[in-house]
């Protein structure tokens, strides 16, 4: 059963800023994320925003928002297959389990200056 939904958009050119200040980006993103961001090359920026907006997404999948969740909380990291995941810590995780989360999807795209996250927070069905 789906339990929510979020979706996000961020503007790619705000976060090329974000880039070259190291002070910032550590303020949201764990080194793991930084590390795989840094490693795209002319991407890094539009790699950078959908990951932002993926934790606003997924803020907006819990039904209440980030109030009380570590952003850092919320990663973003990518198997073998190139496929995005979240890997909630925290007070990412105890937000999830506390609306009955069992599994969470995340999706990824970025196109025209903008970059989009979808979210959905599975829970079980109840009969």
């Amino acid at each position: 059963m789906i339990l929510g939904c979020g979706i996000d958009m961020a503007d790619i050119k705000r976060f090329r800023k974000w880039l070259d200040d190291p002070q910032l980006m550590s303020r949201y993103f764990s080194q793991d994320e930084i590390t795989y961001v840094q490693c795209k090359g002319l991407g890094a920026s539009a790699s950078l925003a959908a990951r932002f907006a993926a934790k606003e997404a997924f803020g907006k999948a819990l039904g209440c928002g980030l109030k009380g969740i570590v952003l850092k909380d919320i990663r973003v990291t990518t198997v073998h297959s190139g496929k995005p995941e979240l890997d909630l810590r925290g007070s990412a995780k105890k937000a999830f389990r506390n609306i009955g989360g069992i599994a969470v999807h995340l999706s990824l795209t970025h196109d025209g200056g903008l970059a989009l996250a979808q979210v959905i927070i599975e829970g079980e069905d109840h009969v």
